[in-house]
């Protein structure tokens, strides 16, 4: 080879060098912050895309569909990070998984659509990055635990209310009894449907569950109602026993429980029995009806309709829209994003909270209390650790002694708003709330 060849090889050699220092890197990777866990414990999943430029798009996998689970989508994470000299850029995307069948759960392979420029480019070009599929073992909850009781959550609410006089009952009158539960860390489809006592002479019919979940960008809650119609057929005393919630907290190991306190009625006598069978009918009738529209609702989901019903429904939404748009003038407009930015904030929740303190419904203040909570920025999402970390003596005791009345089923009014006030005050102060822009009129 003449000097001339030797030359244009180094060259060549130098240019597939460089090519490849300065090609574009792309790579994914999916973690769990656990390998084991109990049926119903949450796993939180991280799905990473790494550039070795940076993203011109945000990625959006949708919910991902897990075999065994329920999956649900908390937020995206942007961030950079330099390695052997060169700066690469991240997006990672946050999902908790919900197991509810035991055994090794398969977190699928997944083809994750990115678009990245080339170094020296600034125009993104799509990119398809694989990653591999991940298996969870999950275990059966322990031999000592009632399976179908079984609950895994941070947390656990749960609410009682009749409907009726329970303080003059007679053969043939009826008593409803409605008892939610919120459950903090898990979804509604987990939390186990009430086992109810059978009763000697009374007959009853329960209600369909009512089921909802609420999330934001870190945690997620869920609540279940069901409800329970006593007919009473015999005069005597009639005695519904406790019942007993409980639920596993993963974080602290331990099985904890809630007891709604068993309740007696002194059921007077009757003359008239021929009303209680018209009852009885009434009441199987409703029973019914309820079950046959829980059947006809259960097929459906988000987006239970066809295709066609859809595209017209979408068209006929986009058609509205632009008309309101064009009639909607800048300003107003304006205002109404304020506020509605307004009613998701803190500010509002903690408004809300206040004035549930001024009434004497313990549900709706438990309720408002806790909604209030989730919007802030705490290590634990409790009114224990605000009070501990921003309250005074006085607000750490007034939570101490209403969540041992809580959490005993008792009544508790004793909130006092001044104190609440003067907590949220130092919380603010240390630069935790961003304000939204809407003053409250109130």
């Amino acid at each position: 080879m003449g000097r001339n060849g030797k030359l244009l090889a180094i060259l060549a050699l130098a240019f597939m060098l460089s090519s490849q220092a300065w090609a574009q890197t792309l790579w994914a990777e999916v973690t769990f912050d656990k390998n084991s866990v109990y049926v119903g414990q949450p796993v939180s999943v991280s799905v990473k895309v790494f550039s070795s430029t940076w993203f011109t798009t945000g990625l959006d996998l949708g919910n991902i569909k897990v075999e065994g689970a329920f999956s649900v989508y908390f937020r995206s994470v942007s961030s950079s990070f330099q390695k052997d000299g060169n700066t690469y850029s991240s997006v990672e995307l946050i999902y908790n998984v919900f197991p509810f069948e035991t055994g090794e759960l398969n977190f699928p392979a997944l083809a994750i659509e990115a678009e990245s420029p080339a170094p020296g480019d600034y125009k993104g070009t799509k990119h398809v990055v694989n990653t591999k599929s991940k298996i969870l073992n999950v275990k059966p909850a322990p031999a000592a635990f009632s399976t179908d009781q079984w609950l895994v959550a941070n947390g656990l609410q749960v609410y009682d209310s009749w409907s009726g006089d329970r303080q003059h009952v007679k053969v043939g009158d009826v008593l409803e009894r409605q008892i939610s539960r919120t459950a903090y860390g898990t979804v509604s489809q987990l939390i186990p449907p009430i086992k109810w006592d059978s009763l000697a002479n009374v007959s009853e019919y329960p209600s369909r569950s009512k089921v909802e979940n609420q999330k934001d960008k870190t945690s997620i809650s869920s609540t279940r109602t069901e409800s329970m119609r006593y007919l009473f057929e015999k005069e005597g005393e009639i005695t519904i026993p406790e019942i007993v919630f409980t639920w596993y907290n993963p974080s602290h190991e331990k099985l904890y429980k809630r007891t709604l306190k068993a309740v007696t009625f002194d059921v007077a006598a009757n003359p008239d029995l021929g009303v209680l069978t018209s009852i009885r009918d009434s009441l199987q009738a409703i029973q019914k009806k309820e079950l046959a529209e829980t059947a006809e609702k259960a097929p459906l989901t988000i987006l239970g309709m066809s295709l066609k019903k859809l595209a017209v429904v979408v068209v006929v939404g986009v058609l509205i829209l632009i008309l309101l748009f064009k009639l909607i003038r800048k300003l107003v407009l304006d205002q109404k994003e304020r506020r509605a930015a307004y009613l998701i904030s803190e500010s509002f929740y903690f408004h809300e909270f206040k004035k549930a303190m001024h009434g004497r419904d313990q549900k709706r203040t438990t309720a408002k209390l806790y909604r209030w909570i989730d919007a802030l920025d705490l290590a634990e999402p409790s009114a224990t650790c605000f009070a501990k970390r921003y309250g005074s003596d006085s607000l750490q005791r007034q939570v101490a002694t209403m969540e041992a009345k809580w959490g005993k089923g008792d009544q508790f009014s004793g909130l006092t708003v001044k104190e609440w006030e003067s907590a949220r005050k130092n919380y603010l102060n240390r630069g935790h709330v961003v304000s939204s822009g809407w003053i409250n009129p109130d």
